[in-house]
């Protein structure tokens, strides 16, 4: 067999894998293909890993952490906790859709709440990580509404509503923000250059990994290095996904669903 085939590609990159970083799943019991995409990826990747990195928007929402043993959560929890008990550290950061995950859920899966930004140092690399959407300066509108959910006191509120309740809130809001999506440009829903340099000068970082914006790429700042994560949708054609990975060396690289480099960075 050469020593080039896919599998041969695979093994060596698990070998010496420091962390891996996803985000934009949007898991959703309706989407089982996707599901299943991110499972697989559990069990043949992040297994190999020391470390990985979920970045925001896990789940399409997340109601409250009283919703915890609702099937589908309780086996996204199960594969997250399995994976924990075999060593493998998990970190995990709200995204806009998630960001009422709590204690609760991190005990469940065993996982590690971060704030944002937050700066991690990886084989060397120190790595700012935010989801995204606090970068989006442009979209007033959006930033208003963050504001406001993320205050702890209107959360206090909308948790101590009845969980059927917050499902149909939920439920509105996001068929609003699917409606106001067609009317916004993509500069609007992008991050600003202005954001992206105050988290850099914030952190000290060299290398910042976001989601959020569904535009992977890696975007040069002068000598500094801002990597996208991509959305992950395999319930429609073509199917989109990936990861980053920081390996033992420190090297970065993005890679598909198939676990291979998208391209040499």
């Amino acid at each position: 067999m050469s020593n080039s085939t896919p599998a041969r590609t695979a093994a060596l990159f698990h070998a010496r894998t420091a962390a891996l970083f996803i985000s934009d799943l949007h898991l959703q019991e309706s989407h089982p293909h996707t599901a299943e995409a991110f499972f697989r990826f559990l069990a043949e990747h992040a297994a190999h890993t020391r470390q990985l990195y979920l970045l925001g928007d896990i789940f399409e929402y997340w109601a409250g952490d009283d919703d915890l043993d609702t099937p589908f959560h309780a086996r996204v929890i199960a594969a997250l906790r399995a994976l924990s008990d075999a060593g493998v550290e998990l970190f995990w950061m709200a995204g806009n859709r998630d960001f009422l995950v709590g204690a609760g859920f991190a005990a469940a899966a065993g996982l590690r709440l971060l704030d944002e930004p937050y700066v991690a140092t990886v084989a060397g690399q120190r790595i700012a990580l935010v989801h995204g959407d606090a970068e989006c300066t442009l979209d007033t509108n959006y930033m208003e509404f963050r504001a406001m959910v993320r205050d702890k006191a209107w959360q206090e509120q909308f948790l101590a509503m009845p969980l059927v309740k917050r499902k149909a809130i939920i439920a509105g809001l996001r068929e609003g923000s699917r409606e106001a999506h067609t009317t916004k440009s993509y500069e609007t829903m992008d991050v600003t250059p202005g954001a992206i340099e105050a988290v850099f000068e914030a952190t000290g970082a060299g290398v910042l990994i976001h989601g959020h914006t569904h535009r992977p790429a890696l975007h040069l700042h002068g000598g500094k290095r801002r990597y996208v994560l991509p959305d992950w949708e395999v319930d429609v054609q073509p199917p989109r996904g990936g990861w980053i990975a920081v390996d033992d060396r420190g090297a970065i690289t993005r890679h598909g669903l198939d676990g291979l480099p998208v391209q040499p960075d």
